[in-house]
């Protein structure tokens, strides 16, 4: 096996006032926190996509880099240098988890058959590295975008034999991701929707869609996979409109097509914020559905409109996601993923290092204080004080369906009522937050 990270020794924990660059000031993977260890809460994954597949290359300008694993005679010799690569990394770095794509670990080949076999032949090489270096698999997908045959989508797509692509393509990556015990797979529709209406039957495309969810369920089942199945939402980019647009969306169409106790939610930040919410929102939104799977943990610019995959930094951010994510249970079979990409700029393998130990680090910090704020209950009683009144008469019957609306009319009348507003106390909140935040 070849070695990439040579002047790389395993990442471990030296705490807040360490100055080296190459080590976790905060995240420590064994310490115990509510009965479980940062690594059971936090369930860390890296991506094999953005890390070493991408190049660096954007709509304006060429690759940037130049990745020893980039060299080999041959597609397949590329890949398992790639492999060797990418589990040095994990590894190195002390990740639990790692996440991939079909294509990512096996070049796609000239034709389906040949797709098959070099696919067959790179799952034997990750389930021999993962024996060997105990690494799991968070989840796996299958790339349904970026073939120019995917242009007017994979399962949304008018052509039939599209969608037969696609599902050939979701069939192996599902039983790839079964046998190598990944714990969810994910279905992202990256070109699941439009980019005009005038060539566009909504109606047909969303039943083509509840149709390949339905055959996905059905063959979940009939292999036995055990795993979560998960609709990462998107509202645009790279399509104007995206079927899966937000986490309310999904569930939507989730119920149309009976799915909602089939599949759940992979919430990615910077989707989030480009739908026009927070990610906080999608988070909580999720759990009050009761559909929060996993997350792709990144963060976005905010002041450029598309998705830039860039390592989570923000605490508070990170704080409030995760503050969310434990009040309703913590993660099942989901954790954090980092679906993130270096900037162009940053050419030097190191800096795959250095991204993602700031990542780790700001997670587990946003864990410590997040699980503040639950043991402590100061906000979650505020909020169960605001609402404390539907505990009463009034509100149960109400609830329950016990009163009628002109009932509930009537007893407004005969009570004479006339409530008075409360505050909101949303300065006052905000401000507890950050006394946690900046402790």
């Amino acid at each position: 096996m070849n070695e990439f990270f040579p002047t790389i020794q395993p990442i471990q924990y030296e705490g807040p006032e360490s100055t080296n660059p190459f080590a976790f000031k905060h995240y420590q993977a064994d310490k115990l926190i509510m009965g479980k260890t940062m690594a059971e809460h936090l369930r860390m994954a890296a991506c094999y996509w953005h890390n070493f597949c991408w190049q660096g290359s954007d709509v304006f300008g060429a690759a940037t880099f130049q990745r020893p694993w980039f060299n080999a005679d041959t597609e397949m010799q590329a890949a398992k240098l790639k492999a060797d690569a990418a589990f040095e990394f994990f590894s190195k770095l002390g990740i639990s988890y790692y996440s991939f794509h079909d294509v990512d670990i096996a070049p796609e080949g000239k034709n389906i058959r040949e797709y098959i076999n070099n696919f067959s032949e790179m799952v034997d090489v990750l389930e021999a590295k993962q024996a060997s270096t105990g690494m799991k698999l968070l989840w796996g997908t299958a790339n349904a975008f970026s073939n120019p045959r995917f242009m007017s989508g994979a399962a949304s797509n008018p052509n039939p034999e599209i969608f037969a692509y696609a599902a050939t393509q979701v069939c192996h990556a599902m039983q790839a991701t079964h046998r190598l015990k990944g714990e969810n797979y994910v279905l992202w529709g990256g070109r699941e929707g439009y980019e005009t209406l005038l060539n566009t039957d909504l109606k047909r495309e969303r039943n083509q869609l509840g149709r390949f969810m339905q055959m996905v369920v059905e063959h979940k089942h009939a292999i036995g996979f055990q795993g979560t199945l998960l609709i990462e939402p998107k509202p645009a980019e790279p399509t104007k409109h995206q079927y899966d647009y937000d986490t309310a969306t999904v569930f939507g169409f989730l119920k149309e097509f009976g799915l909602e106790n089939e599949i759940k939610v992979n919430i990615e930040a910077n989707h989030a914020t480009l739908a026009g919410h927070s990610f906080h929102h999608e988070i909580a939104t999720a759990c009050s559905l009761g559909i929060l799977g996993s997350i792709d943990a990144n963060q976005g610019d905010p002041q450029l409109g598309w998705d830039t995959d860039q390592f989570p930094t923000s605490v508070e951010e990170y704080t409030l996601a995760t503050y969310e994510i434990l009040k309703s249970g913590g993660f099942q079979t989901g954790g954090y993923m980092f679906d993130t990409k270096l900037r162009r700029q940053s050419i030097d393998l190191e800096d795959l290092f250095h991204g993602h130990i700031g990542a780790m680090d700001t997670l587990a910090l946003s864990l410590e204080k997040a699980v503040a704020m639950l043991e402590e209950q100061t906000l979650n009683n505020l909020v169960e004080k605001r609402y404390e009144k539907w505990q009463d008469t009034l509100g149960q019957n109400i609830l329950s369906g016990n009163m009628t609306l002109s009932q509930v009319a009537e007893f407004v009348e005969i009570n004479n009522l006339n409530p008075n507003p409360e505050s909101g106390r949303q300065e006052m909140l905000e401000n507890l937050v950050n006394g946690y935040i900046r402790r």
